[in-house]
């Protein structure tokens, strides 16, 4: 772990810290919730280390509170996370083969996605993608447990704001991808279409719906040239 921060230059490493960190927030936000709604303590804490999707976590326990069954829920779960295919077509040479597969595959994230993706080199991708799931992993568990424990103090996470700490986030990745214009272009058609399919679709589908958007993507000729 230590060769994989010296790796990182120091404005990575430091965004990543404060990822990890804000991931903890969002962790503990999500075990006061499930405990909150009446779940016991093992559940979100078996779920964060099995599972480890927070979306597909608080879509779990949110399903399940409102009198759903568990099964819907994994449903719901599993389409939200069927984006993590596209992830692991574009990080595929980052994780590497063999044995690294299994725990590169669980912890990826789309912070750590998006951190690897955004360094020069494979190297400095690589060591992205490892510290920041392995951070988030750490950070988001210990969140959790410690939400767990305080979930019958903190009732309404809402009224602190720890709800918006998760998007918040993805939305500091997001944003300085957008400079570029067919990036733009890509974003605005996919979050439209979200945001007009949101009343219509259940909850997990219009952020699948949004990856229409990737058909609006065209990589430039310069990208192209370098490639070769």
């Amino acid at each position: 772990m230590r060769s994989i921060w010296r790796t990182l230059d120091r404005g990575p490493a430091r965004d990543i810290g404060l990822v990890c960190l804000a991931d903890g927030v969002v962790g503990l936000s999500y075990g006061a919730i499930s405990v909150g709604n009446g779940l016991p303590l093992w559940v979100p804490v078996v779920l964060s280390i099995v599972v480890f999707a927070g979306a597909s976590q608080f879509l779990f326990v949110g399903i399940v509170a409102a009198g759903g069954s568990p099964v819907a829920a994994m449903i719901a779960g599993v389409l939200v996370n069927s984006r993590h295919v596209a992830f692991g077509l574009a990080v595929s040479d980052v994780i590497g083969g063999g044995w690294r597969r299994v725990p590169g595959s669980h912890l990826m994230t789309d912070e750590n996605v998006a951190f690897a993706l955004g360094q020069d080199d494979v190297r400095q991708r690589r060591a992205a993608y490892w510290a920041a799931g392995i951070g988030i992993f750490v950070c988001w568990n210990v969140g959790v447990l410690a939400g767990g424990l305080a979930g019958t103090v903190i009732t309404d996470t809402d009224a602190l704001g720890l709800d918006a700490a998760f998007p918040a986030v993805l939305l500091a990745l997001v944003l300085p991808a957008l400079r570029d214009k067919s990036t733009r272009t890509a974003a605005l058609v996919g979050s439209m279409l979200a945001l007009a399919a949101t009343p219509f679709l259940p909850a997990g589908l219009p952020v699948l719906l949004a990856l229409v958007g990737l058909l609006f993507y065209r990589v430039e000729k310069p990208a192209l040239e370098m490639a070769r």
